[in-house]
């Protein structure tokens, strides 16, 4: 396993981003610190979270995911050896990317997660009224304060995303070095063109998020099967309706197979293998569904096997 370099940044990860949204939300603390301390022990440093996660669950008011990280890290005294990613726009307190609510929601996270800095900074959702000139400022401010070692983006429009990108280079300033986008098989073109050409052109990482679309791509939905247990079924499921989901479940079961391996393993090798890619991002509620996400790092797949996947994921409806 290599770890891999977030664009020209100093932070080197493990090839999977740990997601931290189920943390607080469907996995309780104790729970928690079981899957952190198991993505630990598989040699992985890189988790993922945002200042909202759990606003949305009754009786919650966001960052509980943070706290139980920095409790974790607090309690395994390991905070220098984990990159912490986090987000700011979209906690219930601090809503938007004026760059005073930067500020804020940066100083907040950093209580939460009760450390100094934040290794990687994500704006979470674009705010189209401020301008991109205005946002990258107010990060760049984070940066020289030591607060933030390196900013990133999440969902931006590609004429937003050249726009900050042209300022921090015409300017001097802190600029991205990763971009979070929905991407994975069955959702391709909400990433690729325009703004993996971008994060190519200005050598962005990706890190996709839904990496294993809601689940869909663990192969526990089928065409007749059974109910399952989740709070994103109603979305995953949806996928079984389009020829593209049908088709790609088929080729997946097929090079699984072949390589000995379950299905979520091979999503995320295709995933890893497309350009830009760093590090796709996924979740466990529980330290037993860790070993297939974690174990595509060791699966390489033949050329023959990635374009049929890819063609496979270029079935339309």
């Amino acid at each position: 396993m290599t770890l891999k370099r977030i664009g020209n940044s100093d932070l080197l990860v493990h090839p999977l981003n740990l997601g931290g949204n189920v943390f607080g939300w469907t996995t309780d603390e104790e729970t928690s610190f079981a899957v952190l301390d198991a993505y630990a022990a598989a040699g992985g440093n890189f988790i993922d979270t945002a200042d909202s996660y759990s606003a949305w669950v009754p009786g919650h008011s966001g960052g509980e995911s943070e706290q139980i990280i920095g409790r974790w890290t607090a309690s395994r005294g390991n905070r220098d050896e984990i990159v912490v990613a986090t987000k700011v726009g979209s906690h219930p307190e601090f809503k938007g990317l004026a760059p005073e609510t930067i500020k804020a929601g940066a100083e907040a996270s950093l209580r939460r997660l009760g450390t100094d800095r934040i290794d990687l900074y994500y704006t979470h959702v674009d705010d189209e009224s401020v301008p991109v000139e205005d946002i990258i400022t107010a990060l760049d401010g984070l940066v020289r304060e030591g607060k933030v070692r390196h900013i990133a983006v999440s969902n931006i429009s590609p004429e937003r995303l050249r726009a900050s990108l042209e300022f921090s280079d015409r300017e001097g300033l802190a600029k991205y070095v990763a971009i979070q986008p929905h991407y994975n098989l069955v959702s391709r073109e909400t990433y690729e063109g325009e703004k993996a050409e971008l994060a190519a052109a200005h050598g962005l990482s990706c890190i996709p998020y839904f990496a294993l679309a809601m689940g869909f791509l663990t192969g526990k939905y089928r065409p007749g099967g059974p109910d399952v247990g989740s709070v994103r079924a109603q979305g995953a499921v949806q996928y079984l309706k389009t020829a593209r989901g049908v088709k790609v479940l088929e080729v997946l079961d097929g090079v699984a197979a072949a390589h000995g391996v379950e299905v979520a393993t091979v999503a995320l090798a295709w995933l890893a293998a497309q350009p830009t890619v760093a590090a796709p991002l996924a979740s466990a509620r529980v330290p037993e569904q860790l070993p297939p996400l974690t174990a595509f790092a060791d699966l390489e797949l033949t050329r023959e096997e990635l374009t049929a996947l890819t063609e496979a994921s270029s079935v339309a409806g």
